[in-house]
């Protein structure tokens, strides 16, 4: 689906402040509270908009360590395995991807030992066959998914 300027700076405008009523969005997007009524329904109904959540300092929360791996995973066992990767709690995201591994997983973990159980739990499942753990050093940029430059 392609955004309208209404919907795109609904959105724009939810992305800074989610908390934002209304009544409030409708004076910063310049339209009626009915259309922004109307609006967020159909972002929503569509998929567009998934949900509303805070932005949590993952540090603040006990996560010492963001994780990323490279799992190559058996034929025909990549969505089985993928299913159990993901049910981790630790696991906040789990991409297919191409090149020399089969999918992406990204991780926080609380500390050293928890990394070495994710390690040996999860990334050792049956069906993976390799894998490559990394441990980010310094998170540079982080942010949720953003509009593309129209």
């Amino acid at each position: 689906m392609v955004l309208d300027s209404t919907d795109r700076a609904i959105v724009e405008a939810l992305c800074q402040d989610a908390r934002l009523s209304q009544r409030q969005l409708a004076q910063i997007v310049g339209v009626a509270q009915g259309t922004i009524t109307n609006r967020l329904r159909k972002l929503e109904d569509e998929g567009t908009i998934r949900g509303y959540a805070p932005i949590l300092s993952a540090e603040s929360v006990g996560w010492s360590m963001t994780v990323m791996a490279g799992l190559c995973i058996e034929k025909g066992k990549m969505m089985d395995v993928q299913k159990h990767i993901s049910a981790d709690s630790r696991v906040f995201s789990v991409y297919d991807v191409t090149g020399d591994w089969d999918s992406m997983v990204l991780a926080r973990v609380k500390d050293r030992e928890d990394l070495d159980n994710l390690t040996k739990t999860v990334f050792t499942l049956d069906g993976i066959t390799r894998s490559y753990t990394h441990v980010v050093l310094n998170t540079v940029k982080e942010s949720g998914v953003m509009l593309p430059e129209e």
